[in-house]
């Protein structure tokens, strides 16, 4: 299908262009630009284009104004001329309006600025002539190509002349209808203004809501965190009233103590009068009894020493050897058995420990009594061995056991003070449940590690991880150093 159109020009000439579907490229229409009628006219096809090709009215009003600019800006140039067109198969479906001259002088730069603040404007000069292309694309649904070209071309067909004045009343009427559409986008604004200070109004009551709730969640904490310092302070201060009991107690008690191991002393000496073997017996376990007490009371002092901070250090190089040794007698002499053998380490090659000396003796002695306490058969054993970590020297010392064990609810108990794990192997077996505690706290103060696995009728390991604190400390280092 084939469609010509023969357009009129603005000034009432009859300049013809003829143009097909098939040859979409060419111009529907184009006619010469020689007076401001022909401008008038101009925008005003401009416009019946845009609403025949069903664009937006602001679009239309937008490429109208444009076209008006740029062909008042081009009047008086040589052979000044302007076409419609719409873009050929496979482009982006587009209305171009191209202006064409052969001379004369350039665009004003204002103008091209306008104009492209509108549409999209190509200027292309050339040597034989110079172009202005004004690209404005088109829906690309709902209307076919030979519709649009169609509807072009009955734009261009002839029909009334336009003069100024008609020019003038559409102008008058756009304005119009842009103020009428100004207003009703200013009513619309003054909607969505009052909708968003409702919106303001909410929020800023949500904010007041949320702020006070905020304050009043503030001060409860502020209230609980008052009363947990205030219990702090009360757990601070019993733990203070605790230890100093503990301390008073321990030296009231040892004076005493004191005297009853050294009164069994003397009556058990050769220079005391004659006894009895029965007087004998009960003087011994008199003394017995004293040796235990003072022992117990020793152990309550330390502990709340510790507690406290008050127990001092004193690093110095140990002879495992000579501890070891000394340990052996030290707890064999107080629990023989013959169905239990406690083995001790030989060391030929001894490892280099720097600790308090006194404080080790106690967690070992504390940790092997246990472990024959309550082993009846078998094996204790202590091994001595370094840790494999050079970046931090330290000597593990584990002590195992063929005992009873503990059953596995009540490991997580074991090391609360005063705690003994109930059974009937605790039947004839003294203790005050301090032995475990005790060492792990002594440990720690020393700055090392105690843990304990267990299982029950199996037998209990413990392993004592203390640091060498002549790697801490550099200046005992040197000195233990020049020792042979």
């Amino acid at each position: 299908m084939s469609v010509t159109c023969e357009s009129t020009p603005p000034g009432g000439a009859a300049h013809g262009a003829r143009s097909s579907v098939s040859a979409a490229a060419e111009p529907v229409a184009s006619f010469v630009l020689a007076s401001a009628q022909h401008v008038f006219s101009l925008r005003r096809r401009a416009q019946q284009v845009a609403a025949a090709l069903l664009l937006e009215k602001q679009d239309g009003v937008r490429l109208a104004t444009a076209l008006s600019e740029l062909g008042r800006d081009r009047l008086h140039c040589h052979g000044l001329k302007v076409s419609f067109s719409l873009t050929p198969p496979g482009r982006p479906t587009a209305l171009l309006v191209t202006l064409t001259w052969r001379s004369g002088p350039s665009p004003a730069p204002e103008t091209l600025n306008l104009a492209r603040r509108l549409v999209r404007v190509d200027y292309r000069p050339g040597q034989a002539a110079h172009r202005i292309e004004i690209t404005q694309p088109l829906a690309a649904e709902g209307t076919c190509a030979a519709e649009q070209h169609a509807r072009l071309a009955e734009v261009f067909r002839d029909g009334p002349q336009l003069t100024e004045a008609d020019d003038l009343r559409a102008q008058t009427q756009d304005l119009i209808a842009t103020l009428e559409e100004t207003r009703a986008q200013r009513e619309e604004l003054r909607r969505l203004n009052e909708e968003l200070e409702e919106t303001n109004r909410g929020v800023l009551a949500l904010y007041s809501e949320l702020t006070q709730e905020l304050e009043a969640t503030n001060s409860g904490v502020l209230a609980l965190h008052t009363e947990l310092e205030d219990k702090r302070q009360q757990l601070l201060q019993a733990s203070e009233a605790k230890t100093r009991f503990w301390t008073n107690i321990s030296h009231e008690l040892r004076t005493p103590v004191n005297s009853v191991v050294a009164l069994s002393t003397l009556l058990l000496s050769p220079s005391s009068p004659g006894l009895t073997p029965e007087q004998c017996e009960q003087i011994e376990l008199i003394a017995s009894s004293g040796h235990t007490l003072l022992a117990l009371v020793g152990d309550l002092l330390d502990v709340a020493k510790a507690e406290a901070g008050h127990l001092e250090i004193n690093p110095q190089r140990v002879d495992l050897r000579l501890l070891v040794g000394h340990l052996s007698s030290l707890v064999l002499s107080s629990h023989g058995h013959d169905t239990v053998t406690l083995r001790t380490p030989g060391l030929q090659q001894q490892p280099v420990l720097v600790t308090d000396e006194t404080l080790l003796v106690r967690i070992l002695r504390n940790l092997l009594e246990n472990a024959l306490k309550f082993t009846e058969r078998g094996e204790v054993r202590l091994d001595v061995t370094v840790a494999p970590d050079p970046k931090a020297p330290a000597v593990l010392f584990t002590i195992t056991d063929t005992g009873i064990g503990i059953p596995a609810a009540e490991l997580s108990r074991v090391f609360e003070a005063f705690y003994q794990v109930r059974g009937p192997h605790q039947q004839g077996q003294p203790g005050t449940g301090l032995g475990l505690p005790y060492a792990r706290t002594l440990t720690e103060l020393l700055g090392g590690t105690l843990t304990l696995t267990s299982t029950q009728d199996v037998g209990t390991r413990v392993e004592v991880r203390l640091p060498d604190l002549g790697h801490q400390h550099p200046r005992e280092r040197d000195d233990q150093g020049s020792r042979p």
